[in-house]
């Protein structure tokens, strides 16, 4: 990444996200962070598994449940999670297409 800072438009990440066919795409890294976004289709599986860093999900669009340790609840538009480094965690009964986005602390390893 080059200069000092980046902006980024949700719609151009879809767009990129699209191309790859993949659930995750990152489109930042630094040393102290990394982010990206995760889409995941009406009645997809969340493949993910416990991270080593700290995490932030934004939800930008769509409805699911989110399971966090022994926690359910449900997730949709605007929702905000903080998962700690170690905690098992993934979205299940996605009914709505899921954009999230994803930011990791330190960056993902």
């Amino acid at each position: 990444m080059s200069g000092l800072s980046r902006f980024f438009e949700i719609s151009q990440l879809e767009q990129q996200w699209g191309q790859r066919g993949k659930p995750y795409m990152e489109f930042l890294r630094v040393s102290a962070m990394s982010a990206g976004l995760y889409v995941l289709p009406a009645g997809g599986t969340d493949p993910q598994r416990q991270h080593n860093e700290d995490e932030m999900y934004y939800v930008v669009r769509g409805q699911a449940r989110r399971r966090l340790g022994s926690e359910d609840q449900a997730v949709s538009d605007g929702r905000v999670i903080f998962v700690k480094a170690g905690v098992e965690h993934r979205f299940h009964d996605v009914t709505q297409e899921l954009v999230v986005l994803v930011c990791f602390a330190p960056a993902e390893s």
